[in-house]
């Protein structure tokens, strides 16, 4: 404990080597963390990946950011990690409590990151605006224990403000997720907006919105 509240406060040139030393965390060069807590078990970092001050990401195996994938300021990323002795998800051996994201993919801020399983977020996708929850685990009514199930974000995805996105939900690439949304299923059709409560196919997307074929992450 003492070391990971050092390293929070140390300058990142200094940072990124205690990090690496203490953590076994492998970190680009020009990658960065600011003033945030974040500690799962490994850490990958790709060229120029970014996580902004105030977040906090605990309790689960990995997070895995490619080039340029950016968490913006304030989230809350946590899940349950794998190999303890708890009771708890016993019953899911090939779990993996984990998040990745895809190059150049963008998580804004103040947003709720549940990794008890997998959420993958693809390429160039962004997780807009602010206090959307994605939800890996909840208790399953039927067999009274805790369930987990993955959650997968498509390449070049918008995902609007303030959504819910249950485990076992995808969003197929090339997608729009409405903003207040709730995801509970797994689409296939990709090109299409999905909104309400719960989602559904409202409308297409037209393949020459130039957000879709961008080849930086950055929109100005």
């Amino acid at each position: 404990m003492f070391r990971k509240a050092v390293t929070c406060i140390l300058p990142w040139s200094i940072k990124r080597r205690a990090l690496h030393r203490w953590f076994g965390f492998e970190l680009h060069p020009t990658a960065h963390i600011g003033l945030a807590w974040i500690f799962p078990r490994r850490l990958t970092m790709g060229a120029g990946a970014r996580i902004d001050h105030f977040t906090v990401a605990i309790h689960l195996d990995a997070i895995t950011m490619e080039a340029n994938a950016t968490i913006g300021r304030g989230n809350w990323i946590t899940g349950f990690p794998t190999r303890t002795q708890s009771p708890h998800f016993q019953h899911q051996p090939s779990r993996r409590a984990e998040l990745i994201l895809g190059e150049s993919a963008a998580v804004t801020k103040d947003h709720h990151l549940d990794c008890t399983n997998l959420l993958e977020i693809g390429r160039f996708a962004t997780i807009a605006g602010y206090r959307s929850q994605f939800l890996t685990h909840s208790i399953n009514l039927f067999d009274n224990r805790q369930g987990s199930e993955p959650i997968r974000i498509g390449a070049y995805t918008f995902v609007g403000t303030n959504v819910v996105v249950l485990g076992g939900s995808v969003l197929p690439a090339y997608c729009v997720l409405g903003a207040k949304s709730l995801l509970n299923k797994a689409y296939e059709q990709e090109w299409k907006l999905y909104a309400g409560v719960p989602a559904k196919a409202v409308g297409e997307i037209p393949p020459d919105a130039k957000y879709f074929s961008r080849t930086e992450g950055f929109v100005y």
